[in-house]
């Protein structure tokens, strides 16, 4: 379970969302979004090297089939 300053800090950051236009909140959320884009791509690529590694990511991606 989350503690309270968790929620707290999702509740300030919808807040600063509803409150600051997209180019203004973007500048600060782009950078990470970037990176775990990144990193997600960084990780596909070595499962793809293991054995089984295309299938597997073969398999996730029939995950988000929608149905």
């Amino acid at each position: 379970m989350r503690d309270r300053t968790h929620d707290e800090q999702v509740i300030r950051w919808a807040e600063f969302v509803k409150t600051h236009s997209r180019s203004i909140w973007i500048r600060e959320v782009g950078p990470l979004i970037d990176s775990q884009i990144i990193m997600a791509n960084a990780f596909y690529e070595r499962l793809a090297k293991t054995e089984g590694g295309l299938e597997k990511i073969r398999q996730l991606r029939k995950l988000d089939t929608p149905k």
